[in-house]
């Protein structure tokens, strides 16, 4: 079973288009994966340095604490500044289960946690000093044990910021290694998408032409066919025509004479052989139109001007339709297919002015030059869509006359009013000499 190319067309376009919407679909999926894993990445740094940035803070603000206790003098503040140190170790604490919860375990963590026990500890024995001591061994105590600790504390969670920053680094390498991964995989998809749809393309396009040529050769052939049942149509005609005249025509004639012997003869059935000789010219005028409207033996006889001027005469003789009738150029010289085919135009476009256009003139012009024919039927009836005529068996059939000697033949309006038909059929090279003629 042949497969037809609409249905070749249609999988292949829907699988292009199938395609295209999963792969759609999956890179933005993808690409959603990597922008939330980057929002997480930034985001889970920038916690890391808010948590490093309060541990800092809080430390600092503790030794700052503790200088101003060791100025103070005053002894019943202790234990305001032993609350105050005892809220920046508890949120110290709370601030170091941050970091452990965010970056996980890591021996960073418990140090840092050690060495910030051992600060906040460090600072128990001030509060139970007098004012004496704190003013003789204040300096020394911040220089040999504050300083120190903290130093160290604060050593630690810079080294455990830069530890964030390089896991921030490894971690944005491997977005940015995904990121490539995902434009390759783009690239890829575009470029089997683009394959694809040249596949596809390519068999449509071979479908196509393989549909083009047999188009083109049943079209050759049912061009072929037509112009041989155009030309065995007008055989038939000239055959039928002829016997009509030659056979039928001599039979009628020879009837009538029968009957005017009869009537010399018999006077007593002289009314009845008048009749009779009536009917047998009657009948005699039907032939010999019939004969004529299938093709006109002076055609054949006398030649195309004379067959055109004949018909145009009793075209208006029929119809009473004025008919102007131009010819330049010698068309006595016309090939029969040519002639004929001349003919047919002005006899069918005549007769279709009378059938729908209601025309009132006719104007009918031929012109033979050096190298084509050209002729022309123009009206001033009511017009003839351009559309309409091919549904018509007439102008359908001498267009196929016209195509079988390689013209052409056009329908169109004249002005607001009338239709014209042309047709241009070229003349074999030397085919005919030219004279000029009117008529």
């Amino acid at each position: 079973m042949r497969l037809k190319t609409w249905l070749v067309a249609a999988i292949g376009l829907g699988s292009l288009v199938v395609l295209l919407a999963v792969s759609m679909v999956a890179a933005s999926r993808k690409a959603e994966d990597i922008y939330a894993q980057l929002e997480e990445l930034n985001a889970h740094h920038r916690r890391v340095e808010a948590s490093l940035q309060r541990l800092r803070s809080d430390v600092n603000l503790s030794g700052i604490f503790v200088r101003d206790y060791l100025l103070d003098v005053a002894r019943e503040r202790a234990p305001e500044y032993r609350d105050r140190l005892t809220e920046f170790r508890r949120t110290s604490i709370a601030t170091l289960g941050e970091l452990s919860a965010l970056l996980g375990p890591d021996d960073r963590i418990a140090s840092l946690q050690a060495k910030l026990d051992d600060y906040w500890e460090a600072f128990e024995p001030l509060f139970d000093w007098t004012t004496a001591e704190k003013i003789l061994n204040s300096s020394t105590f911040l220089r040999s044990e504050v300083v120190p600790r903290r130093e160290a504390a604060l050593a630690l969670a810079q080294e455990i910021e830069e530890l964030n920053n390089a896991n921030l680094a490894v971690q944005r390498d491997e977005v940015a290694r995904r990121h490539v991964a995902f434009r390759n995989a783009l690239r890829q998809l575009l470029v089997q998408t683009i394959l694809l749809g040249l596949g596809v393309a390519v068999v449509v396009m071979f479908r196509l032409r393989v549909l083009e040529r047999r188009s083109e050769h049943a079209e050759d052939q049912m061009r072929e066919l037509s112009q041989q049942l155009v030309s065995a149509q007008e055989q038939e005609r000239k055959n039928l025509s002829r016997e009509l005249h030659d056979h039928v025509a001599q039979v009628l004639t020879g009837l009538r004479m029968e009957l005017g012997r009869i009537e010399r003869t018999s006077p007593a059935v002289s009314s009845v052989v008048a009749e009779c000789k009536r009917l047998v010219d009657e009948l005699f005028g039907t032939v010999r139109n019939l004969a004529l409207g299938l093709r006109p033996s002076m055609l054949d006889d006398f030649g195309l001007q004379a067959a055109l001027e004949w018909h145009v005469r009793d075209f208006m003789r029929r119809y009473a339709i004025d008919v102007d009738l131009r010819m330049t150029g010698a068309f006595d010289a016309l090939p029969d297919k040519y002639g004929t085919c001349v003919y047919r135009i002005v006899q069918e476009a005549m007769t279709n002015c009378v059938r729908h256009a209601d025309a009132k003139s006719i104007r009918v012009e031929l012109a033979a030059n050096d190298d084509q024919l050209v002729v022309s039927v123009s009206d001033d009836g009511r017009g003839l869509d351009a559309h309409e005529w091919r549904n018509g068996l007439g102008l359908r059939g001498i267009e196929e006359r016209v195509k079988e000697l390689h013209g052409t033949m056009t329908i169109g309006r004249q002005g607001a009013r009338g239709t014209i038909v042309s047709a241009r059929v070229p003349l074999p090279a030397a085919e005919m000499p030219l004279a000029s003629a009117a008529g």
